[in-house]
């Protein structure tokens, strides 16, 4: 797979205040929407989030048919936690990220899956608003990434490390269709199940990325989407723990593009018996 051109249009941008949750409950009709949690020690965390998409977007507003946590082998109690938040607990078969958003797919039953990191603290329901709205109210729309502003050590814009010093670059040079998309590492992303289920998932970090181009490959870039989501605040990583992460996104990418070796991944699930 080489570089692609730079599309004529680009996919709107949207905005998480966009979309309310009864205007999203009126526009789903039939269809189920799944939110799923790849989490692997996130106890400190984990039970806060599960427990406001429970009560806001299922008690308060049926928006969620469900609320799937992927337990990627944790240690501590996260899925304990989990469980008594309210959120159905899978096991991931294989460690990794990638995997782990795999499973999230095959455990749920969702005509949209809505992908969150676990990390997250003072989290906030309306980013599930934002990344569901775009596809319950555009059908030509397949898949849609989150952005926000990360602060880093109390410091506005300044995380995002692997994504602005490798991540973006790479887009730029090798698939600059995909450069528009301000943090295509970012672990807040909703996409259809049909879209899901007709692509690879990379093992770990750098599953985030190849979604993007595996998508914009098989659907056209133009099934793309981006929504702003305001504030995120996480935990920050350490550059030493950074360092094996970016290496996955630079592996991934440059396989993505042909002038690396293959990376580890799982076949799409629509493949699979």
């Amino acid at each position: 797979m080489g570089p692609m051109p730079v599309p004529a249009s680009l996919p709107t941008d949207f905005a998480r205040h966009q979309f309310s949750a009864p205007g999203l409950v009126r526009a789903r009709g039939a269809r189920r929407v799944s939110v799923c949690l790849p989490a692997r020690d996130e106890e400190a965390t984990i039970g806060a989030i599960v427990a406001a998409l429970v009560d806001e977007l299922q008690e308060r507003h049926p928006l969620l048919d469900e609320v799937v946590v992927v337990d990627d082998g944790s240690g501590d109690g996260t899925a304990s936690r989990a469980r008594s938040a309210g959120a159905q607990v899978v096991a991931s078969p294989r460690r990794g990220k990638g995997a782990a958003m795999q499973e999230g797919v095959r455990a749920s039953s969702g005509d949209i899956v809505v992908f969150c990191d676990a990390d997250v603290r003072g989290f906030d329901t309306d980013f599930v608003l934002g990344l569901v709205g775009p596809l319950l109210t555009h059908d030509e729309i397949g898949f849609v990434k989150g952005f926000y502003d990360r602060p880093y050590q109390g410091r506005r814009g300044e995380g995002g490390r692997v994504t602005e010093l490798v991540a973006k670059p790479l887009l730029r040079t090798l698939f600059p269709n995909l450069s528009w998309l301000c943090q295509p590492l970012a672990g807040e992303c909703a996409g259809r199940r049909d879209v899901l289920t007709h692509v690879p998932f990379v093992a770990g970090y750098g599953v985030d990325i190849a979604l993007l181009i595996d998508i914009a490959q098989r659907f056209g870039p133009e099934s793309l989407a981006q929504v702003d989501l305001g504030r995120r605040v996480h935990r920050n990583r350490p550059l030493e723990e950074l360092g094996p992460q970016a290496e996955e996104v630079l592996r991934t990418v440059l396989a993505r593009a042909g002038v690396g070796e293959a990376v580890p991944e799982a076949p799409p699930l629509s493949g699979q018996a």
